[in-house]
């Protein structure tokens, strides 16, 4: 299974000559589980103003996710920026400590561009196995997984996620796949994100 989404973010009209930025991750976790703070910062960063390009082998933070391969690129073309990210064999495992599925993507790519007056955005998920997703993913794709507390979620999974500031201003910050532990409250909390891509065509990091 494959599908791709690509997203237009609101446009808006630069009163001046700007440099566009961007750039991309191949994931990154930001959780506490039972009172334990794990972070990894963002995996393989590049930037369009260099590092161009990165790699990561992987690994496993704790019991709570493991990533595999990822990679990276990015560039400035005059006016155009581009980032670009990838990653292959992901697996969440935290929520098996609550009773819940172990979520694994098998591979997952994020993209975005400038142009002159706004970005776009491109994702790609392959097989994602522990929740049932839909053959075409629509953008913010929203699927809650059960089992929390008084009958709330243990996670939020969001496929094909665009951010966009409000009010907007052209720039867009997309991801593969995000990751929500408890949303509702519980014993975790935090996110976790496969492949971003961050564009903005009027000059921000």
């Amino acid at each position: 299974m494959l599908a791709v989404t690509t997203l237009a973010a609101p446009l808006l009209v630069a009163a001046a000559p700007v440099t566009s930025t961007g750039w991309a991750s191949s994931g990154s976790v930001d959780v506490t589980v039972d009172n334990e703070h794990v972070v990894t910062g963002e995996l393989a960063k590049c930037t369009v103003d260099g590092p161009y390009s990165a790699q990561t082998q992987g690994g496993a933070t704790g019991d709570i996710a493991v990533f595999g391969f990822g990679e990276t690129g990015c560039g400035r073309s005059d006016a155009v920026s581009v980032a670009q990210a990838s990653g292959h064999r992901f697996e969440a495992t935290v929520l098996k400590r609550y009773g819940g599925p172990a979520l694994s993507v098998r591979t997952y790519s994020a993209k975005c561009a400038t142009t002159a007056t706004g970005s776009l955005g491109e994702v790609s998920i392959g097989t994602v196995e522990g929740i049932t997703v839909p053959p075409q993913i629509p953008p913010n794709d929203r699927i809650v997984i059960p089992g929390g507390p008084a009958g709330t979620a243990l996670a939020t999974v969001i496929l094909n996620e665009t951010v966009t500031p409000q009010p907007p201003d052209g720039s867009l910050v997309t991801h593969a796949v995000h990751i929500e532990l408890f949303p509702q409250g519980g014993p975790a909390s935090g996110d976790v994100y496969l492949g971003t891509a961050a564009c903005d065509p009027f000059g921000k990091k």
